[in-house]
């Protein structure tokens, strides 16, 4: 079974994970110069959640929960995480500890 574009707002990660969808890079400057793909480009670090796991348990059995929601982007480490290819479109499922930042 493969997963369907409509099958990934349905997705619930598990314990600290969290489901990434990437922003793509503006193709051109502001002054309105297009840049062209290129084969060496870079992957994107830059991600917009798209669901949120309910936090891992501690060694005291505390729930530790995560504070991010969905629509929030976020910075993650380049080779961090699984992909998931829905279409044309690759997701990232990560752990909260390779979270880098929030883009507030």
């Amino acid at each position: 079974m493969s997963i369907t574009p409509d099958m990934v707002e349905k997705i619930e990660p598990m314990n600290d994970r969290i489901l990434l969808a990437p922003v793509n890079p503006e193709s051109t400057t502001t002054s309105g110069i297009i840049i062209p793909d290129s084969p060496n480009k870079e992957r994107p670090s830059l991600y917009t959640v798209i669901s949120v796991g309910p936090g891992k348990v501690d060694k005291d059995g505390q729930l530790i929960q995560i504070d991010l929601k969905k629509w929030d982007r976020v910075i993650t480490g380049m080779y961090a995480g699984d992909d998931v290819k829905v279409d044309d479109i690759t997701y990232k499922i990560v752990a909260y500890d390779y979270i880098l930042a929030k883009v507030n």
